[in-house]
């Protein structure tokens, strides 16, 4: 399995998110937190399983080392989720829900 990217700068949110162009999950996190530990395998398992799709990314973000971005996509609390198409977003929620609620969220901006 590989490594879940992880955009902890300005410049790596916007070349991991921003400038692709399809579907990007995007988990606003900090390891202090104990429900982002709660969402991390989840995100791990969506990372596995969309693994050989190159229409999808999940991508992991730092809230204490990116706090810019998070400021700019008004992320007051933690684990907040972000569904991005095309370099907008399409879906977002604050704290953790099942596995399928996030396939279901992908599969819906891919079309399927």
């Amino acid at each position: 399995m590989a490594d879940l990217i992880h955009a902890n700068t300005a410049e790596e949110f916007k070349k991991e998110v921003l400038d692709f162009d399809w579907v990007v999950l995007v988990d606003f996190y900090a390891d202090r937190c104990g429900p982002c530990k709660m969402l991390s395998p989840i995100m791990e398992e969506l990372d596995h399983d969309y693994a050989d799709k190159k229409n999808v990314k999940i991508v992991k973000i730092d809230v204490d080392q990116n706090q810019d971005t998070a400021w700019e996509f008004g992320v007051m609390s933690i684990p907040t989720v972000y569904l991005f198409k095309n370099w907008e977003s399409v879906f977002n929620q604050t704290g953790v829900s099942p596995k399928w609620v996030y396939e279901n969220k992908i599969n819906e901006a891919l079309g399927q």
